[in-house]
């Protein structure tokens, strides 16, 4: 049995809205290994968004732990969650969430940058990722100069650059065509081959069929588990 990368137990999550309380996650128990490829679906207000955005360290629960890599991280200080967002976890997203004004090769080493990372180890990383990505003709390109798979493929190569334990992505072809969009899966399914963790928020049934796991978020509860056997019915 693989090692576990994720664990959470008795997580909620409220937001308070006026008068009202919003349970956006509710009892929440999950366990994710090292290796795996989970989708995590639902509809809108199903509290996926909030489940990626509260693994990634975005967000904290109410109540409830967060261990990763068998380190409770909802202890941690915001420096020292900022410090695992950086070292342990790559970002991928609908929208890129590129630096307008920045390069592609500066985007990409933005992350290192921010880590302290020495200028020739951040280029020597850069121009790999160049390379491996097919971006090498595009280096010195502004987001606005780049397609929408182009655009994706510099976030993939910025998500990874710091060599994560996971990738979490939110929708990751919402934005691109289905052929650009069966480009980028292919991308992030030969990283999670070579053993990166891999989640992905998503509300198309066709792409989360591609997981190895499959998450169903309802109410804010985990309503199924396609890894957790049916019980018999007697």
């Amino acid at each position: 049995m693989s090692a576990a990368l994720i664990e959470l137990a008795g997580i909620e999550r409220v937001f308070y809205l006026g008068d009202s309380e919003v349970h956006a996650l509710r009892h929440l128990e999950l366990r994710i290994d090292s290796g795996e490829y989970v989708a995590i679906m639902g509809p809108s207000g199903s509290g996926k968004s909030t489940l990626l955005n509260l693994l990634g360290l975005l967000d904290h629960p109410n109540t409830g732990t967060y261990h990763l890599e068998g380190r409770d991280v909802t202890t941690l200080s915001g420096n020292e969650q900022a410090r695992v967002r950086s070292e342990r976890i790559g970002f991928v997203f609908q929208s890129f969430h590129l630096v307008p004004r920045l390069t592609a090769a500066e985007n990409i080493a933005l992350p290192m940058t921010l880590a302290g990372i020495a200028p020739d180890e951040r280029n020597r990383r850069v121009a790999h990722a160049l390379k491996d990505y097919g971006l090498a003709d595009r280096a010195g390109h502004r987001p606005d100069q780049l397609s929408g798979g182009q655009r994706q493929r510099v976030a993939i190569a910025r998500a990874t650059i710091m060599q994560p334990a996971m990738i979490l992505a939110d929708e990751p072809t919402g934005n691109l065509d289905r052929h650009t969009g069966e480009e980028v899966m292919r991308l992030l399914e030969e990283l999670n081959a070579r053993g990166v963790t891999l989640i992905v928020v998503t509300h198309d049934t066709t792409l989360g069929a591609r997981a190895h796991r499959q998450l169903l978020m309802e109410d804010g509860e985990l309503k199924h588990d396609s890894a957790t056997p049916c019980a018999p019915v007697t």
